[in-house]
């Protein structure tokens, strides 16, 4: 057995480029932050029912599912900072100008073509890290990079409240200003080309295509790991739990807003060492287990009709998603490696998007008939059996598979042994 590099490597440090990513982060969800919770009250008062202004956050999410396809190829084409560029000024120009609309029908369409910005930045930003995390340490700069986005999305909606004496639409037209501001900086501080990362092998750099990552089993469980993070974190958590709160207790409102704080406090607390786990001991045990608890109390959410346990229940069950989410994303890093892969994240990114759209509509029929209970059960069934497919998915985690295809100097194999 060779003995070349049995010195312990020095963990490397983030990328300057994936700072100025995160920060960008923090910025954007700060501001959807800032405009979610008013979006809906706006659009009332323009005269039109509850159903019509729900519309405006439906168009939103469907113009993103519908065009991620799109930002795959463009991703591909372009080169993912240039669609990153483009998706957060697209982002910028539309919000702001939400704050100028005078007709229902005006909001609807901006908020549209403020759904294609988005996942345009959201692929691409996926793309960036890929391309610029180093190796060892991929599930740490997905970690930061989620930490950025919760963090700005906890914060957002107190900012909101300060605001509200200003009336419904300056949150509208800050959150535009400072998506420009992120897109200024982006542009100003990431290169754009990143030569280091360049490899002298041509077959390398071609794209990933999404017929040839399906039969990696990885990416098949991550994206069934996306579409059950989807329903039940991004769609039953924001649209259901509102609604069951508001069904079992007097108080809903608060006792909606402090479970769905409580889930951001518990996710917050794990993505602080889930990334460092996920690059030390392997993604699949941490996305197993993440899956497997933020299942099991998703389920529970229904029986949680006190509200200190409600509450914990949440937090839990963020602590789930929280395990899950650096590890996944790390997953993507993995499989994409060195080479474009946009239309390969495009197709994750739908599956998340998907699971959040029609989860609260299918969770929503079945609370009608049989009640909110036997909903949450189904939709933690949906984490465990995703769960379930992520056994038998394989570890991608380089230090731990290494391809024989890959054809490395065997020092690099002995020096990436643990």
């Amino acid at each position: 057995m060779s003995h070349l590099n049995t010195q312990p490597e020095s963990k490397p440090k983030i990328p300057e480029q994936i700072w100025v990513l995160v920060v960008a982060a923090f910025i954007i969800a700060l501001g959807y932050g800032l405009i979610a919770p008013m979006l809906p009250q706006f659009v009332v008062t323009f005269d039109v029912s509850l159903a019509a202004a729900s519309a405006v956050v439906s168009v939103f999410a469907g113009a993103r599912l519908l065009f991620a396809p799109m930002s795959g190829r463009l991703i591909d084409k372009l080169g993912s900072r240039r669609v990153y560029l483009t998706g957060l000024l697209t982002v910028a120009i539309t919000t702001g100008l939400v704050a100028l609309a005078q007709e229902y029908w005006q909001i609807v369409l901006l908020r549209g073509i403020a759904g294609i910005g988005s996942t345009m930045f959201t692929v691409s930003a996926m793309g960036l890290i890929v391309k610029m995390a180093p190796v060892k340490i991929r599930g740490r700069c997905s970690s930061v990079y989620a930490s950025a986005f919760l963090f700005g999305n906890i914060i957002g909606p107190v900012v909101g409240a300060g605001l509200s004496a200003l009336g419904m639409r300056w949150p509208f037209a800050i959150y535009g200003a400072s998506v420009g501001l992120a897109a200024l900086v982006v542009w100003w501080r990431m290169p754009k080309t990143n030569a280091a990362l360049k490899k002298t092998d041509a077959a390398i750099q071609q794209p990933l295509g999404f017929a040839e990552a399906i039969k990696d089993s990885a990416y098949r469980s991550a994206l069934v790991g996306a579409f059950a993070n989807g329903w039940s974190n991004f769609g039953i958590r924001v649209a259901t739990l509102p609604l069951f709160a508001s069904a079992y207790f007097s108080n809903g409102a608060a006792v909606a807003g402090f479970s769905m704080a409580a889930f951001a406090a518990g996710n917050a607390l794990c993505l602080q060492f889930a990334g460092d786990f996920s690059d030390r001991v392997g993604r699949k045990p941490l996305i197993v287990a993440g899956l497997i608890i933020n299942g099991i109390f998703t389920a529970a959410l229904g029986f949680g009709q006190e509200t200190w346990l409600l509450i914990v229940i949440s937090a839990l069950a963020g602590a789930g998603a929280g395990l899950l989410n650096p590890s996944q994303q790390a997953v993507l890093a993995d499989v994409i490696d060195s080479r474009p892969g946009g239309k390969v994240l495009a197709n994750f990114q739908m599956a998340q998007d998907f699971g959040a759209i029609i989860g609260p509509v299918l969770i929503g029929m079945i609370a009608a008939e049989v009640g909110f209970q036997a909903g949450f059960v189904l939709s933690g069934l949906i984490s465990i059996i995703a769960a379930v497919v992520w056994l038998f998915g394989r570890e991608t985690l380089p230090t731990a598979t290494i391809k024989p295809a890959a054809k490395a100097p065997k020092a690099d194999k002995t020096g990436e042994a643990e």
